[in-house]
């Protein structure tokens, strides 16, 4: 067992949760699991038109800006939920924009993602189509993916009544996207940029594909993601400091 993957078993562990060891426990010995894996997803009839689900609301018209540092170098991450659409197999889903660039510079990267609620509030991530600008002039596209496309498969990006110990993928292509959360707790408060957030939700992700990096995520009501840093490997903290829309 990695140190990372020791990292996440202990926070786990703190939070009750046996998760843990039917997601990450398997993890070496069976790689990443996306061939055993099957999201068992809604059909599209069970799909609606607007994400609101609290920890996870994709209003059309909203723009977050948060603020942080990533490997030493201060970034801005600017996303907005677009107006646009695209059918995922058969299913209609929101487009969010998500570009990084460097504070008061150039960007370093843009990327697609695309969202669809089912009616019972669960959020689905259905894929990404991302674009990493490299100081070379080339552009990295790998981490791309979109559910039904090479074995791509769904993931839950935020359950409809998140629970400690729950545990869920929210992406899966073997080799390219592999995502894992745990939520940890619900409740308290935090202190941010943009203000103080109450009732916060906060998760653990971890991914295979990155061994070494385990990260933590904190949400707020009627926010979605208010702050990201990695707890373990590489150096990365990002923090919401404005909303519109």
């Amino acid at each position: 067992m990695t140190k990372a993957i020791a990292v996440v078993a202990a926070a786990v562990s703190l939070a009750g949760a046996a998760t843990f060891v039917s997601f990450a426990g398997r993890t070496p010995a069976s790689g990443d699991g996306c061939v055993t894996y099957n999201p068992q997803i809604p059909t599209a009839s069970h799909f609606v038109s607007t994400i609101d689900n609290p920890y996870f609301p994709l209003p059309v018209g909203r723009r977050l800006e948060f603020r942080g540092i990533e490997d030493g170098q201060r970034e801005v991450d600017r996303e907005s939920v677009t107006d646009r659409t695209k059918v995922i197999e058969g299913i209609t889903a929101t487009v969010v924009l998500d570009e990084v660039l460097k504070q008061g510079g150039g960007l370093l990267e843009k990327t697609f993602d695309w969202y669809a609620q089912d009616d019972q509030g669960n959020v689905w991530y259905l894929g990404e189509d991302t674009k990493e600008y490299l100081p070379n002039g080339k552009v990295d596209t790998s981490g791309s993916w979109e559910a039904g496309v090479n074995g791509a498969k769904p993931g839950v990006i935020m359950e409809a009544n998140p629970q400690v110990p729950d545990g869920y993928r929210q992406e899966c292509l073997s080799g390219e996207a592999v995502d894992i959360a745990w939520v940890l707790s619900a409740g308290g408060s935090i202190n941010i940029p943009y203000g103080t957030v109450h009732r916060v939700l906060r998760t653990l992700e971890f991914s295979p594909l990155e061994p070494n990096i385990v990260s933590e995520k904190r949400y707020g009501p009627g926010l979605g993601i208010v702050l990201e840093r990695n707890l373990h490997g590489g150096q990365e903290t990002f923090e919401l400091v404005r909303v519109s829309g």
